[in-house]
């Protein structure tokens, strides 16, 4: 690095992120289930629509996002004045950060939240503070015993990545009623379309001025290459969020797929039931392997082996058979293994690797 050119603070200590693998050297046939990816793919209306954008590649976007923001309103019942739409949900909470958090202040995230929430924080030269969780749960009181004066956000996902685990309406609400008065409280529900008859917070939003909600059209929607993601919270904080996002976030494709997507309901509903069985059967059958793992509210089952190096010689034997899994070392987790929930032939794949795995160490 040439003398005198120097990043900002805290920017050296962010260790790169790592997605989740997708190729094996030496295999063609590769099951991916590493980055929680619906196996059913888009919905052919979301699909339809990006041939049809597919003609006005040479416009530009809309800067207001304003066909989407009203999709999202009327399917989740919502003021489209405070929906903000972003590149993927971690633009938003980039973004939270960016708008509201910088040196000196802290940002409060659980033992196994989602790993960019501290990169986040060291972005803006904000300290990041780890807290304990209780099994794998988000704990409550944790949280509010390690908040201070310099507390700006607390981050916590709820169903979390890579636990799967959840809090309920109750505790949520203690914990935006408990934060202090300059602290916003950040539900990231990239996977609260998986639990049926969840608002992912919004209750919360609607009735108090601290609490933001996230969501994610890369999970249930099958829309990850398409990088959308979207915002809910008070005014003034969406107010602060489009003064700092850029004008042409998101592109024309990606605004129509995700619009579309939101709309065809019935295609979302069958993607929640389908992952709610294969999951079930997935943790059943990895549990009849001498595998336990917490019962999951999202698309992936954490499975948990006695150790680090139970867990590092499961997933080589995995990857031997062409299946790559998510270790979560990373996340605090190195006895475990985060598996996607597949399609069927996926899932009995998996559990039939892990079975044999099981059956040669015993």
């Amino acid at each position: 690095m040439a003398d005198g050119i120097q990043p900002q603070p805290g920017i050296m200590d962010i260790a790169l992120y790592q997605g989740g693998a997708s190729q094996i050297d030496g295999i063609s046939n590769v099951l991916k289930l590493s980055s929680n990816e619906n196996p059913l793919g888009p919905s052919d209306a979301a699909k339809d629509a990006v041939v049809r954008a597919s003609h006005d590649l040479h416009r530009y976007p809309s800067t207001d996002h304003a066909a989407l923001r009203s999709a999202i309103a009327e399917v989740w019942g919502v003021d489209p004045a405070r929906v903000f739409c972003a590149v993927g949900s971690g633009d938003v909470l980039k973004l939270l950060a960016e708008g509201y958090a910088g040196p000196g202040d802290e940002i409060i995230m659980t033992e196994h939240g989602f790993s960019m929430y501290p990169i986040y924080a060291r972005s803006v030269g904000a300290t990041p503070v780890v807290v304990p969780e209780r099994e794998r749960v988000t704990d409550v009181d944790a949280i509010l015993a390690a908040c201070t004066d310099k507390t700006k956000f607390v981050y916590i996902a709820n169903p979390g990545n890579p636990t799967g685990t959840m809090i309920g309406a109750a505790e949520l609400a203690r914990l935006a009623d408990g934060i202090p008065p300059q602290t916003i409280l950040v539900l990231d529900g990239a996977y609260a379309e998986y639990v049926e008859g969840y608002d992912a917070g919004l209750s919360l939003v609607e009735s108090r001025r601290n609490v933001v909600m996230t969501r994610t059209f890369s999970k249930i929607f099958g829309l990850g290459g398409m990088r959308v993601g979207w915002g809910y919270g008070p005014q003034p904080i969406i107010d602060v969020l489009n003064r700092i996002r850029g004008p042409f976030n998101l592109s024309t494709p990606a605004l129509a797929a995700a619009e579309a997507a939101v709309r065809d309901t019935a295609y979302t509903e069958k993607c929640r039931v389908e992952n709610a069985k294969w999951r079930e059967w997935l943790a059943t059958a990895l549990a009849e392997s001498g595998v336990p793992s917490d019962t999951s509210t999202a698309n992936f089952v954490l499975a948990r082996f006695s150790d680090q190096a139970e867990a590092q010689a499961c997933d080589a034997h995995l990857r031997s058979e062409g299946i790559i899994v998510r270790q979560v070392a990373g996340y605090g987790l190195p006895h475990c293994l985060r598996i996607t929930v597949g399609d069927e032939s996926a899932c009995r794949r998996v559990a039939h690797a892990v079975g044999q795995f099981k059956g040669a160490t015993k």
